[in-house]
């Protein structure tokens, strides 16, 4: 959609500006909660623009054709102030968790950034959602996750823009990192030992409510600068939580036995490994579930007024959640956003880019089958219907990434049949589609380089189906190099395997869902 210089915003006979109709900025927006608040908002009436550090991550959004996607960091100033002009409200829902040991540092400069560019601009609002905080608990005690979502706020609170803070604890939705946490341990332990931090109350809410609440921000009086806790209508250990769950989900009684023993970093292994959520996430989860969490007031009412029904119980918002999962329509997942630490360079078209080697796989076959027909099995490709190859292989690489810190082949995908620009895919993420002709992965595994995986369909000089295949690495220093040639001898089973399998799945006529070898 085309974005005028001008406001979006109509003007009252008393002079005063309108707030129906508003230019909003949302950060984030390639993430989990603002890849859902974007449509929300538009849906409100408000115009939308989204700073993303690589905007063609949206593009295959259902909402991409009514934004304007701008590129930008956080932590880049002059990207900020191009990205602040003509906006009313601007939505921070970024963080720098997982980066390292300084992301406080990253999160503070970053926000701050944020807070001076909005003020230049006159910036009507920020509006950000952070973390509930405990009563009581000195803020040198809290995690550092929440420290830091704590400082944030403050920022905001005492820039010279109205600023709407909003403070959640668990956000449970189809795809949200605490839903998917709690789905997992719930469905695949029927006897659990536990950390101790399962014994915790908390207070979560539904994404719905969240969207509402965020959404309605955007339309608070000016005099409005203060933070809200926002929570459901249920205050509930973990271990409740599990419970609920199992009985929502139509499974048998969890037998749950808490521990002492445990401690954040190994909570964060043990949920690592049960669940798909890296230990990366899982530790600032669980660290955050050391104290308790709960609201001391439900203010935001006065301003985003609750409807009947309103903020949803929790055993309704599961069984939304769940709902959603089963018949495919999760928008958004915790794995939308970015891994951090992951690469992110595009695919170089220099062989000899950066100065160092492009080793390369490249296979091709004659198919016998329509290009619709390869373009699905293809399309289709990872998560449950699994890569087509040597099941143990791909099976042991994604154990030893899980054992090195990171995300391993569990992350699935978002869509069993759909594909798009951005979503995570095991341990990919897919960088392009071309749709019936190609689909490129960016590996996210950790390795000493960079890595993709191309998949094409094309037609002959006789018109015949044609499936190539490329694996591509670009090594880094000699540990990369020595990594190419040790795992080379193994490319015929791996790789090989896939181009055999992949192409008799659709000569075949298979749905992805078909008996066709699997690797996991």
């Amino acid at each position: 959609m085309a974005v005028n210089a001008g406001r979006a915003m109509a003007v009252k006979r008393d002079g005063q500006r309108s707030t129906e109709h508003l230019h909003c900025l949302v950060t984030g927006a390639s993430g989990y909660i603002g890849g859902r608040l974007v449509p929300e908002l538009l849906k409100a009436g408000h115009r939308v623009r989204c700073l993303a550090r690589s905007p063609d991550k949206l593009r295959d959004h259902p909402w991409t054709g009514d934004v304007e996607a701008v590129r930008g960091d956080v932590s880049d100033a002059e990207s900020v102030a191009a990205a602040m002009r003509d906006i009313d409200v601007a939505y921070y829902l970024v963080h720098a968790l997982g980066t390292g040991s300084g992301f406080e540092d990253t999160d503070r400069r970053a926000a701050r950034i944020f807070a001076e560019q909005a003020h230049g601009a006159g910036v009507r609002r920020i509006v950000y959602l952070g973390g509930l905080l405990p009563r009581g608990v000195p803020e040198h005690s809290l995690s550092p996750h929440l420290r830091s979502r704590a400082e944030v706020g403050r920022i905001f609170l005492e820039s010279p823009v109205p600023a709407t803070v909003l403070r959640a604890a668990v956000v449970i939705g189809s795809g949200s990192a605490s839903f998917e946490m709690l789905r997992y341990l719930t469905e695949r332990l029927p006897v659990m030992v536990t950390p101790s931090w399962v014994r915790t109350r908390t207070q979560p809410i539904g994404v719905r409510d969240v969207l509402r609440y965020l959404t309605g921000s955007a339309t608070m009086p000016a005099d409005v600068n203060r933070a809200f806790d926002v929570g459901g209508p249920d205050v509930l250990t973990y271990r409740e939580m599990m419970r609920r769950y199992a009985t929502v989900a139509g499974l048998r009684r969890r037998v749950i036995m808490p521990v002492p023993v445990l401690t954040p970093r190994l909570s964060s292994y043990w949920v690592g490994f049960v669940t798909p959520v890296p230990p990366s996430i899982a530790r600032p989860l669980t660290e955050s579930l050391r104290h308790e969490v709960v609201c001391h007031e439900h203010d935001i009412a006065q301003y985003v007024p609750d409807p009947p029904g309103r903020p949803l119980p929790f055993d309704e918002t599961l069984a939304l959640a769940l709902r959603r999962v089963r018949e495919a329509q999760v928008a958004t997942r915790w794995s939308s956003a970015a891994v951090p630490g992951a690469p992110s360079d595009p695919l170089p078209t220099d062989p000899d880019w950066a100065g160092g080697s492009l080793y390369q796989d490249e296979r091709q076959v004659l198919v016998d089958a329509s290009p619709q027909a390869l373009w699905k099995v293809i399309e289709g490709i990872g998560g449950d219907n699994g890569w087509y190859s040597f099941p143990l292989a791909w099976a042991a690489r994604g154990w030893l990434d899980r054992f090195v810190g990171g995300v391993g082949l569990r992350r699935g995908r978002r869509d069993a049949e759909r594909l798009r620009v951005g979503d995570s895919l095991d341990f990919w993420r897919v960088e392009e589609i071309e749709p019936e002709r190609l689909l490129r992965l960016r590996a996210e595994m950790r390795l000493p380089g960079l890595a993709w995986l191309e998949m094409h369909v094309e037609r002959d000089g006789q018109g015949r189906t044609q499936y190539r295949q490329r694996a591509l690495f670009h090594p880094r220093g000699l540990l990369g190099h020595t990594y190419w040639w040790s795992v080379f001898p193994f490319h015929s089973v791996v790789f090989g395997g896939m181009v055999r399998n992949i192409t008799q799945a659709a000569t075949k006529g298979m749905s992805t869902r078909g008996s066709a070898p699997r690797g996991q």
